[in-house]
């Protein structure tokens, strides 16, 4: 045997038995003599170079220092779940879904566990890189540290395809937590707070040598990609599985809301008995197909749900209130608290959202109050312990003018929220839009961030996120914490900004109520900053989805002279202010005003394909049948009511090729 065949067969063997030892949970051999054929591939690979396999299972060690993470668009977006947390919520969302698709309608249960989300890439059965969930869209390759943790297989086994993602939980073994916050404590060291985010920052650590000493494991629950042929998603598990991840058993197949109950109150008795924490339940539609039927919100999946088990709470003294300005204007009463652990993390704030939310609860300052951490990341107060009540307590008094610049409040009529009207001189409204302006789903600004800006706004070299660019080098370099390379990188992530397409410098313009999926749909609609500026609201209404307060914001935030004269500086510094010539060749307005339905399997073109040629040629995509509807596109197995309907509203049905020659 020669030794380029003694390291295969070293390293095939050696997977084995990982996988033996991390998915299976069935080692057939002592610890000691994995170490020793680990150890004599270490050796025959030190003194053959020319056989180096990044994928060997000998690169687990670590020891790859990362010093900038790189930003990844994801292949297919992850999207956030909608949570619920009652029977009812269930109940309601089982019967969107039976509007929605034809014939039963199986669920896939999987517990949530508590960790951070991670996107694995895979061609020829080889880890090609691994990247964060950041903001559905993009994240940070942290291929180096993932590639430590042992149950990410870094070769697979069986029949897997060509090219795919999967994704999954990096978490954090509670046995392996406590054993981490031991030796902190005994070397005097701060403990960790709580798994999840040890098991996050740990993804984030410059040296992998010190990810691989962690003990993180990866649970893996989605398949994404072409031609996986795989139908459903409990399927796709088994499968994984085969492959070789570790996908946890407790997944189950139910046929029912009420089965998925049942599993819900069993998992919410038992959840304490797990090694790993989870803090819900994740029922998914089972079918593939028809999770493509039921689609996504802008969200969200339409064919998931997450059930959030009850919410941790605690009571604690509140010591002051104190109000925060939004970029908007927008006034956020917040209670400052008596430090408590909630949760896994100490609490020392929590929202009191509004002054109608303070008189309901009757909050006062001194009270001693009940937080909950429920489905939202900030805490929130749910009710005051009266008993407790000081006896010279005062009712809470709303303020009056802004905190920050003194102005006096405006509450609109109809809003619960009060608004600082300081528009230009308010400066956390003034940092709050700039800091908008260069966010990641804005204009993604590299080498700039939140503190920076407030510092350029303080030390008075920007008022406005036209003045960015106008920054040198020179201008910079002063800053605290900035050095000659990081001026530069600021500089040149600036520059950068030009090529960010229309609709999302429309977004990035801080407009009140216009978010990412109303910028895209007000730039297809107008594909120019100048045909938007010259809308009126009756103009604007007309827009799908676009109602009218969106529609007199947009007004009142063109009337503005000085937004006018911001836009006016932005065209002139070349940031994109209407749709590339590229986008609006591929646009056209034939299918203006019309209401189309996809359904079913097509020959040439995938439903996402004909979905974005509806949209491109002006069309609007709708999931469901309605009088509004105007054409239904019927490709194979499409369900037998959806026909139904459409022939009783008297809604043409259109074949593929039909739709097609429309086009045409």
């Amino acid at each position: 045997m020669n030794t380029q065949q003694k390291i295969q067969n070293l390293r095939d063997e050696l997977r084995q038995h990982n996988y033996n030892y991390y998915i299976l949970d069935n080692p057939t051999i002592s610890d000691y003599e994995f170490d020793m054929k680990l150890k004599e591939l270490q050796i025959l690979e030190d003194a053959h170079p020319e056989f180096f396999d990044a994928n060997s299972p000998t690169q687990r060690v670590g020891g790859a220092i990362t010093k900038n993470f790189n930003t990844v668009v994801h292949d297919f977006r992850m999207y956030s779940l909608d949570n619920s947390y009652s029977k009812e919520d269930l109940q309601d969302w089982e019967t969107r879904i039976k509007k929605l698709v034809d014939g039963e309608v199986q669920y896939t249960c999987e517990l949530k566990y508590d960790g951070a989300s991670m996107n694995l890439t895979y061609e020829n059965g080889k880890l090609l890189r691994a990247v964060t969930r950041g903001d559905g869209v993009q994240g940070d390759e942290v291929t180096t540290n993932v590639k430590t943790i042992n149950t990410v297989p870094l070769q697979l086994k069986g029949d897997y395809p060509e090219r795919f993602d999967i994704r999954g939980e990096i978490i954090l073994p509670i046995e392996g937590f406590l054993k981490m916050n031991e030796e902190r404590i005994a070397n005097d060291e701060e403990p960790y707070r709580n798994p999840r985010n040890t098991a996050s920052g740990s993804l984030k650590l410059q040296d992998s040598a010190e990810v691989a000493k962690r003990p993180l494991e990866c649970l893996l629950y989605s398949i994404k990609g072409n031609n996986l042929n795989v139908s459903t998603q409990f399927e796709g598990l088994q499968k994984a599985r085969e492959w070789g991840f570790k996908v946890p058993k407790e997944a189950k197949l139910m046929n029912s809301i009420e089965d998925v109950l049942d599993y819900v109150a069993y998992w919410d008795e038992h959840r304490h008995g797990l090694p790993y924490e989870i803090d819900g339940v994740v029922i998914k539609v089972n079918s593939l197909y028809q999770q493509e039927e039921l689609g996504y919100t802008s969200k969200a999946p339409r064919w998931a749900m997450a059930y959030k088990f009850k919410a941790e709470q605690v009571s604690t003294r509140l010591n002051e209130i104190t109000y925060q300005v939004g970029r908007t204007g927008a006034i956020t009463p917040v209670a400052n608290l008596e430090p408590v652990q909630l949760a896994g993390t100490t609490v020392k704030r929590a929202s009191l959202h509004n002054a109608d939310q303070i008189e309901k609860l009757d909050i006062r300052e001194g009270d001693e109050v009940f937080v909950e951490k429920g489905g939202e990341i900030i805490p929130k107060i749910i009710a005051v312990d009266l008993k407790k009540r000081p006896k010279h307590s005062q009712p809470t008094i709303y303020i009056t003018h802004c905190p920050e610049c003194g102005t006096e409040l405006i509450r609109p009529e109809g809003e619960a929220k009060h608004y600082c009207p300081n528009y230009n001189g308010c400066p956390p409204q003034v940092i709050g839009r700039i800091q908008h302006y260069i966010s990641r789903k804005a204009m993604d600004i590299e080498g700039l961030g939140g503190e920076t800006v407030a510092l350029l706004v303080n030390e008075e070299l920007i008022a406005n996120y036209s003045d960015l660019y106008e920054l040198s080098v020179g201008q910079v370099i002063p800053l605290e914490r900035m050095a000659e390379k990081s001026a530069e990188n600021l500089v040149n992530g600036i520059e950068a900004s030009k090529q960010i397409p229309f609709e999302r410098v429309l977004f990035a313009l801080g407009i009140r109520y216009v978010g990412e999926t109303v910028a895209k749909k007000l730039a297809k609609h107008y594909k120019s900053i100048d045909a938007l500026m010259n809308a009126s609201v009756l103009d604007l209404v007309t827009v799908d989805e676009i109602g009218e307060r969106i529609a007199e914001s947009v007004v009142d935030f063109f009337s503005s002279d000085q937004n006018k004269n911001i836009v006016e500086r932005l065209r002139s510094f070349g940031v994109q202010l209407e749709i590339s010539a590229d986008k609006l060749a591929n646009q056209t307005d034939k299918l203006n005003g019309l209401s189309i339905v996809v359904s079913g399997v097509f020959e040439t073109l995938s439903r996402n394909e004909l979905k974005k040629l509806i949209e491109d040629n002006g069309g609007k995509v709708s999931s469901s049948i309605s009088s509004k509807t105007s054409y239904l596109v019927a490709g194979d197995k499409m369900g037998p009511s959806k026909r139904t309907k459409a022939e009783n509203l008297n809604i043409t049905i259109l074949s593929e090729q039909e739709f097609l020659k429309l086009l045409k």
